[in-house]
């Protein structure tokens, strides 16, 4: 017995598959997010051939039990398996999710463990779908309800990766005051209107809302998606995101 594989290898782990690759002639290599080591990268051996068992298993938005081995940044996937229920997204519900995805692709350093986020992207998944089910069924909505479901993605995701997003206080440490405005910049968060040119222009209402999580009003829900989409540009460079303009064509969500 290799002893040094086995100190290497992880069973039963819940798991999301985020996106696949293909990898050599019949293999893929697939990225997933762990509950327990966070962002990785797998390769399943085969799982291109038509009859491959492995195949059929690599879906996204699932929780899946996952087994892989290896001590390299690529690792080998062993076997996944069906963890919990079916999670059905459609419409502009399974769109929420690739964006999703992508963040977690793009902001996620690998193999670092987020195990609150894992939880927080569980329910949003669950959440989704059951807005997108109501919006099916015609039943009483303000249509904002999978934008708001984003907003608060968006927030925890760089809450829980360590970003500053100060939403209670200014620059200096001051009581945000609900009835003045500020410009919000990245890195800083509120200050005065007229202190820089920089970030985007809201009210201290909305950022106060925010900290509450209450995005019950049109001014929070608008001002708060413009500052979601500035300090994710900040933190994404460059590349934008191919989800988000998919999104944004489809109803500004």
């Amino acid at each position: 017995m290799d002893i040094s594989v086995n100190l290497h290898k992880h069973d039963n782990q819940p798991v999301y598959v985020l996106h696949t690759y293909p990898f050599k002639e019949t293999s893929l290599v697939v990225e997933l997010f762990s509950q327990r080591f966070g962002r990785l990268a797998v390769v399943a051996k085969g799982a291109r051939r038509p009859h491959s068992a492995m195949r059929g298993m690599l879906q996204s938005f699932q929780m899946l039990s996952g087994a892989w081995s290896g001590k390299n940044e690529l690792k080998t996937l062993h076997s996944l398996d069906w963890n919990a229920g079916l999670t059905l997204l459609k419409g502009e519900a399974l769109m929420c999710g690739f964006y999703m995805n992508e963040l977690l692709l793009r902001l996620l350093p690998r193999e670092d463990a987020h195990e609150n986020l894992f939880q927080y992207y569980d329910s949003t998944l669950k959440t989704l779908s059951k807005e997108q089910t109501l919006i099916d069924s015609q039943s009483p909505t303000d249509g904002k309800s999978l934008a708001i479901t984003l907003r608060r993605f968006e927030l925890k995701l760089l809450q829980e990766m360590g970003y500053a997003v100060p939403l209670i206080t200014d620059e200096n440490d001051g009581t945000i005051i609900v009835d003045k405005v500020y410009r919000y910049e990245a890195e800083y968060g509120a200050c005065d209107i007229n202190a820089t040119k920089n970030g985007v222009q809201l009210n201290g209402k909305t950022l106060l809302n925010m900290a509450n999580d209450d995005y019950t009003d049109s001014q929070t829900q608008n001002q708060s998606k413009q500052l979601m989409r500035y300090l994710l540009a900040h933190y994404l460079g460059d590349k934008p995101l191919y989800t988000k303009q998919l999104l944004i064509d489809l109803q500004a969500l």
